[in-house]
């Protein structure tokens, strides 16, 4: 008798969209994905392989506040139950992270390792209502201020852990491309010299990659080229495990090669029970927002006005009167 894998349960009991939110999230919370995000984000983790990083990485981690189903078999790759995801402190609200655990940057012996606290989040679009690096220094001083009574009490602020905030942004527009920046916390001295070591101050960075699959080639090899194939939404399958294991050593466990054949099919089955529906009932939450997300991609590319409305009609079927329609209402929402 065939047993369900534990995210197989998980799609079941969900609709569409959010399967799509949580499947990144989980993809992304692989303990061989997130060995990989390190080495090529964190300064202290790049002489070693990707390997030796796994075994740095905490092994209580959490995706997205979801716990695994007791009794399941552990494996290397497994997404384990560790850090609380989410985060509240009275009168300053609630965040809700979706990765977020804890890493070692190894020493000569224990007492010299140095214990950091990520938080890695996965954002669709890189324009939204708000900057990302300001949502990621708001995460980060989250993440350092409940360290109190954790990591530290009364005034022994030393122990403070130094925090990362790391988003990963997909379809970032062409001007961008496949670029990553990291904002910190640095020194500058004004009048002479205060001899503060690093380590000291050094507390807070935010990390954001943007990604192009478009713009993929020449990355080969690269953090974007390992993040681009893994969340393709075009190649298939076989493709991308034959990709991911060739050109970026990963080792395909089961579920992580089951959930990548959801993710390859998950864009399409999206549009067309999108499409279906909108032809019972008209255009839906869904089709709207493709249409949303497509005329402010053409705008910020500063495409002309009569060829958005064409694509517009083009991909979601519409007259060029509601093509007009769509268009005015996005400008006026703006």
């Amino acid at each position: 008798m065939k047993r369900k894998t534990w995210i197989s349960r998980e799609l079941d009991t969900a609709g569409i969209k959010a399967q799509y939110d949580e499947h990144v999230k989980r993809i992304l919370g692989s303990r061989q994905v997130l060995a990989r995000i390190l080495k090529g984000t964190i300064e202290g983790y790049r002489s070693y392989s990707p390997e030796e990083i796994t075994l740095w990485i905490e092994p209580d981690i959490e995706i997205a506040s979801v716990p695994l189903c007791p009794g399941e078999e552990k494996m290397d790759d497994r997404l384990i139950n560790g850090e609380n995801t989410e985060s509240k402190v009275p009168g300053e609200g609630t965040i809700t992270y979706d990765i977020r655990f804890r890493a070692f940057l190894p020493g000569k012996n224990k007492k010299a390792e140095i214990k950091l606290l990520i938080n890695v989040e996965a954002q669709k679009k890189f324009y939204v209502k708000y900057r990302i690096v300001t949502r990621g220094i708001f995460y980060g001083a989250r993440m350092l201020s409940e360290q109190l009574d954790r990591e530290f009490s009364n005034s022994e602020y030393d122990n403070l852990k130094k925090v990362y905030s790391i988003f990963i942004c997909m379809n970032a527009p062409m001007h961008i491309g496949n670029a990553m920046a990291e904002y910190r916390i640095t020194k500058e001295d004004i009048i002479g010299n205060i001899p503060e070591p690093r380590k000291s101050y050094d507390k807070l960075s935010v990390i954001i990659i943007c990604l192009n699959e478009k713009l993929k080639k020449g990355t080969e090899g690269t953090l974007h080229g390992f993040l681009n194939t893994l969340l393709s939404p075009e190649m298939d399958r076989k493709e991308k495990e034959e990709s991911l294991e060739r050109d970026y050593g990963m080792k395909m466990e089961y579920e992580l090669g089951e959930e990548l054949s959801e993710m390859c099919n998950l864009s399409e089955a999206i549009e067309e029970n999108a499409m279906k529906r909108g032809k019972i009932q008209g255009l839906n939450e869904g089709i709207q927002k493709g249409i949303q997300i497509l005329i402010e991609d053409n705008l910020e590319e500063k495409i002309p006005e009569d060829r958005i409305i064409e694509k517009l009609q083009k991909k979601f079927k519409l007259n060029k009167e509601e093509a007009v329609k769509y268009l005015e209402k996005f400008r006026g929402d703006k």
